[in-house]
């Protein structure tokens, strides 16, 4: 217990700075993955995804992000197993925000979209089996997550095949897609705001003192849903038929046009989404921390999280993503199959819907796994030659690096802390 009174001030600022860190990979990496699709068919520019990804990404962590955090923070370590030395917690998780943090700037300086949820989870397993024993970790929650980054990928992957499919039979091999574009695309504004304020509203928002039955979560978010597709309608309305492209008999460019305002809105539903899961990587081990020094080295203890940590973890995110996120765009906005608005909605809806249903269960999954699994889902529903196998054999190379790389980092900077402090 002496040494969390001896150095709780100092554990604190160590986890306020690795956690920044870690956020400024987040931003670098994962956010970059998340607004990929979108910059990357051209719907949006890069600054207009940087104010998108700040308003969401917080709006996301802040209503959505509590259980992913829960799971991060207590779940994948039996927390009983270190009453006597709680010391030895805040070591592992300064190592795991450290290690996972180093690992994604390596990567975010490559160009590789790699697993920030990889990094993290790597890294506390890591740390745990060997500076706490085998039996520290929570082995059936963390099969749980392990089998999430299979499942996630191929779930993102068939929603936007399929999704990708309606839009060429509903609207590209229409007789006029332009008339079709406008008919159905406002179908697919709807579908964006419906989802995401259902699987929020069913999820509970009990934490801001809102909750709903299932019916009122329904009404509510068909009542948002309705909104969102009024506003969609007032935007593609002002989209009108590019007459001036030669060889464009079937308006295709205009169809694009009006893709790019849905766009704007599976953004946003990206960057909300994105921010439901993946922020609780950066805040989870730091709000560990909080909580073992606050309550004077009592694990398990409930501890109200400070309000500067989120602001923490979403500037951390933001300056990631304005200084270094260029690179993975660049891979997953160009690299994989070559993105249209059309093809990029498809992607970005699958992967949001995939990433807020896993939030609601509490699963950290990968937001780069299933965005990629969209994509290559979207790349398949034009056939195996739209995909560049070459790029996509360097991402999956980098997946299977991330773990490994994690843990030994972690394993390394927990042995580090442990002889500084111990």
């Amino acid at each position: 217990m002496s040494i969390i009174a001896q150095y709780g001030d100092v554990f604190i600022i160590l986890a306020s700075i690795f956690g920044f860190f870690m956020a400024w990979g987040i931003g670098a990496n994962d956010v970059a993955n998340a607004m990929g699709t979108s910059v990357g068919s051209k719907a949006i520019t890069i600054r207009q995804a940087i104010l998108i990804a700040v308003v969401f990404e917080f709006l996301g962590a802040w209503l959505a992000g509590g259980q992913v955090t829960e799971t991060i923070r207590k779940g994948i370590i039996d927390p009983t197993l270190l009453t006597e030395e709680p010391q030895l917690l805040v070591y592992g998780m300064l190592a795991s925000l450290l290690a996972a943090g180093l690992w994604l700037l390596i990567a975010s300086t490559r160009g590789w979209p790699v697993s920030t949820t990889h990094s993290i989870v790597g890294a506390i397993v890591g740390f745990a089996v060997v500076g706490l024993g085998f039996d520290a970790v929570s082995w059936p929650k963390v099969g749980k997550i392990a089998a999430s980054w299979v499942v996630s990928p191929l779930l993102a992957g068939t929603i936007g095949f399929v999704l990708f499919r309606s839009v060429q039979l509903l609207i590209f091999e229409n007789r006029d897609p332009f008339a079709a574009a406008k008919r159905y695309v406002p179908g697919y504004i709807f579908l964006v705001g419906f989802i995401i304020s259902m699987v929020t509203l069913v999820k509970g928002l009990s934490h801001v003192g809102a909750d709903f039955s299932f019916i009122e979560s329904l009404l509510i978010s068909i009542a948002i849903g309705v909104a969102i597709m009024v506003l969609g309608i007032f935007l593609e309305n002002r989209v009108n038929r590019d007459k001036k492209r030669r060889g464009d008999s079937f308006g295709f460019s205009s169809v694009e046009r009006i893709f790019g305002v849905l766009m704007m809105f599976t953004a946003c539903a990206m960057a909300f989404a994105h921010g439901s899961n993946d922020v609780a990587n950066a805040v989870g081990p730091l709000a560990a921390v909080i909580s073992v020094v606050q309550s004077s080295g009592e694990i398990g203890k409930a501890a109200a999280l400070p309000w500067w940590v989120l602001v923490l973890g979403g500037g951390g995110i933001v300056i990631g993503l304005v200084t270094y996120g260029h690179r993975v765009i660049a891979t997953v906005g160009t690299g994989i199959t070559e993105l249209t608005p059309s093809r990029g909605f498809a992607a970005t809806l699958a992967a949001a819907t995939t990433v807020v249903l896993a939030s609601g269960t509490g699963l950290p999954i990968s937001t780069t796994h299933t965005l990629v699994g969209a994509v290559l889902g979207v790349g398949l529903a034009r056939g195996m030659a739209a995909l560049n196998l070459r790029v996509l054999g360097t991402i999956i190379m980098s997946w299977l690096i991330t773990l490994p790389a994690g843990a030994g980092l972690a394993i390394l900077f927990f042995f580090m802390f442990k002889g500084m402090f111990g």
